[in-house]
């Protein structure tokens, strides 16, 4: 999609030429499956220097020395070619993305993601839309990363039925989506998750601490109010004045009329009843005394319910097909269980492309992680940090500065926390910085350079998006609509994580950003 740039008729300030030259550039560059196809290249080229030069890192967790393995050596060359299937499609993303979408391509050719998202939108004004869909979005990270592939395409929806360019949605609701695990309403499984690396770390130094899955609440809040004000503005005054007025009329979908038929009302009706059924499912799975698949009473009181996080993606399949069959037979869009396979087949045909996409991905991560490379920059990269003696108003925002660089080599924030936490958590401690608030200001860098970052298969997957409205949208367009929000979200991120400390203001319900050992007490 071309800017305003081309039209010359908007005087050109400096921060719209910088966005050209991006937009330009970034367009200029090949196809994101060339892209990592290069950068693998490179990787081969760097792993072998990096053997060849002794490059070591101890794990501070374990104490092992990690060395830099080459990736053309017999070892690895042999682990490439014989697990290559095996490395496809063991990528996360990819089975996470083929088994929603099986799923929401009934809902969707259905029409009841339609009926819903216009349903919902009625009640929200113009003006509020582009919060409320950031807003959203970072509330569907809840439901692991079901949000990048059903609510971005519906946020598009939602901006064309309300008469607005449906990529400036797409985009919105990559916002919401690719923050929300660093601003959110709600504590939810990344919580869990994380907070649980976070307490190897802090156990090399106090074995007594345990993990509070409520740890970051107040902070989390507060960088989603930040980041949903800001987004607000950018895109009212910088992104969306970028992108040509929609005239409704381009790509392969349409919008759907505002109003609801009798036949949807119908099929609303009976997907609601399907739904609560699927809720009544999962609670009877969470809560039947003797019979309890979704949580394991053997586990840390903390990870009980970690067996039911991790089934969030059965549960959406289940939940977006039978609410799917169920509007569909209501609404008369479905005739048998015929049409049912054919939408489930059809829903996966736009993702055609994602899976070449993938392929690459998942051996560039693979190939990262057999080279050690991984660890060896996150380890030495948090002893860079500690050596530099700062004091912690300042350390933090550079943890959140190193997190963030650190996002365009591991896309995995997890993984990259694995790596630092035993080094970032327990270096903090000792300046009597909480494990809960060195979490806090990893998680900010963590989220803002998944906006630009060509190596997230999310980005990726949003071009593809956008490409459905608007068939000429290229990578430096999208490149430069969302870089505005990743630095504006970086600036003000670090600032509040800076004040936090400054302030020392309570990050949840019992935890601040002062710690005290117990040897100290």
């Amino acid at each position: 999609m071309a800017s305003t740039a081309s039209t010359g008729s908007v005087p050109r300030t400096r921060g719209d030429r910088f966005l050209d030259t991006v937009e330009r550039l970034g367009n200029s560059l090949p196809d994101p499956v060339a892209i990592f196809a290069f950068i693998i290249v490179v990787l081969v080229a760097i792993s072998a220097a990096g053997a060849g030069m002794g490059w070591t890192a101890v794990n501070p967790a374990t104490g092992e020395t990690l060395a830099a393995k080459s990736l053309l050596s017999e070892e690895l060359v042999r682990q490439l070619l014989t697990e290559m299937p095996r490395t496809y499609t063991g990528f996360p993303p990819l089975g996470l993305v083929l088994t929603i979408m099986l799923g929401a391509g009934v809902a969707e050719k259905s029409g009841l993601l339609s009926a819903l998202i216009r349903k919902a939108v009625r009640g929200i004004s113009d003006r509020l839309l582009s919060p409320a869909v950031i807003l959203l979005g970072m509330l569907t990270v809840h439901a692991v990363d079901a949000g990048y592939l059903v609510y971005i395409p519906l946020a598009g929806v939602v901006f064309a039925n309300a008469g607005r360019n449906p990529v400036l949605g797409l985009i919105l609701g990559f916002v919401g989506c690719a923050t929300g695990l660093a601003g959110n309403l709600l504590p939810g499984q990344y919580d869990v998750l994380i907070l649980g690396i976070t307490q190897t770390g802090a156990a090399l130094l106090e074995p007594s601490w345990t993990m509070n899955p409520l740890g970051n609440w107040w902070f989390l809040i507060a960088i989603a109010v930040a980041f949903v004000g800001l987004g607000w503005l950018i895109a009212a005054k910088i992104v969306g004045p970028r992108l040509e007025a929609w005239s409704g009329e381009e790509g392969q979908v349409q919008p759907a009329p505002s109003e609801l038929t009798p036949e949807e009302r119908k099929g609303l009706r009976a997907a609601g009843l399907t739904a609560l059924l699927v809720v009544l499912a999962t609670a009877a799975l969470i809560f039947t005394p003797g019979f309890r698949p979704l949580y394991d009473m053997s586990a840390e009181p903390g990870e009980r319910i970690v067996p039911f996080y991790r089934s969030i993606a059965a549960i959406l399949f289940v939940l977006l097909l039978g609410c799917g069959w169920a509007f569909g037979k209501g609404a008369g869009t479905i005739k048998g269980h015929r049409d049912v396979i054919r939408f489930m087949a059809e829903g996966l045909e736009g993702m055609l492309p994602y899976l070449v996409i993938a392929f690459f991905a998942a051996h560039f991560v693979a190939m990262f992680g057999w080279s050690n490379l991984a660890p060896i920059t996150a380890i030495n990269g948090s002893e860079f940090l500690r050596s530099l003696n700062a004091p912690p108003a300042l350390l933090l925002p550079m943890l959140t500065t190193a997190s963030a660089w650190l996002d365009f080599l591991i896309a995995s924030g997890s993984a990259k926390w694995t790596a630092m936490a035993p080094v970032a958590v327990p270096m903090l401690m000792l300046l009597d910085i909480s494990p809960e608030m060195t979490t806090a200001a990893y998680r900010v860098g963590d989220t803002v350079t998944n906006l630009i970052s060509p190596l997230n298969p999310y980005f990726v997957l949003v071009l593809i998006y956008c490409q459905r409205w608007n068939p000429k949208m290229r990578l430096g367009t999208l490149l430069s609509a969302t870089l505005p929000f990743a630095i504006a979200f970086y600036l003000a991120g670090s600032l509040i994580v800076a004040g936090w400390v400054a302030f020392d203001l309570p990050l949840g319900p019992g935890t601040r950003v002062g710690f005290e050992l117990a040897a100290a007490r």
